[in-house]
């Protein structure tokens, strides 16, 4: 009888303080790292000639490179925390014309939702900084040493851009490369799914 009366109060209880019995937790959700490339980008940006050849005038804001979000996904831009630097992405970003000189800028991430109402930049970075200081590949080019490169951990600040919304490059050109033959980069992403 004691067990019965003991149940019926932690029962009265529960229902009466609206529920202080433990529930079932929330498990959180959990992204995992992966980068974009040129190869990555929409029908009309997936080609190091479409990326290179979509710059502007100097001085003006062009978008260079896009990707639609797929089914089912999510995607904030970097990956990483900034308290465990070995653990963050980190990019590398270069615009030149093979064996002669580099376009100077500036790229800009931004994500922006399907219909485009509304556009978020979510960094603004000097393109000067993202490559080596070889210019004979686009191989040499890519930074490979952390220690050269720019971090990007998760931009956690910033909304998750979900299914059918875009992220993309803009690129602002200071300095056009004597003839631009070569757009490589790679961008840290963490994928939701």
């Amino acid at each position: 009888m004691n067990g019965i009366a003991s149940g019926l109060v932690g029962n009265l209880l529960g229902g009466v303080l609206g529920g202080v019995m433990p529930k079932q937790t929330v498990q959180a959700r959990q992204g995992f790292k992966s980068f974009v490339q040129v190869e990555d980008g929409d029908a009309a940006y997936d080609t190091q000639a479409e990326v290179y050849g979509a710059i502007g005038a100097a001085g003006v804001w062009t978008t260079i490179w896009e990707m639609t979000v797929p089914a089912q996904q999510q995607i904030h831009w970097g990956f990483g925390s900034p308290n465990q630097p070995q653990n963050q992405g980190y990019m590398w970003f270069a615009m030149m014309d093979i064996a002669a000189d580099w376009s100077v800028g500036t790229l800009r991430l931004v994500q922006q939702n399907a219909r485009r109402t509304r556009k978020i930049v979510v960094g603004e970075l000097p393109d000067s900084q993202l490559h080596s200081a070889t210019v004979t590949t686009l191989a040499t080019a890519a930074l490979l040493n952390k220690n050269e490169m720019i971090a990007l951990p998760e931009k956690v600040e910033y909304p998750l851009v979900g299914e059918d919304s875009l992220i993309g490059l803009e690129y602002s050109l200071i300095t056009a490369a004597t003839a631009a033959d070569a757009a490589g980069f790679r961008i840290p992403i963490t994928v939701y799914q």
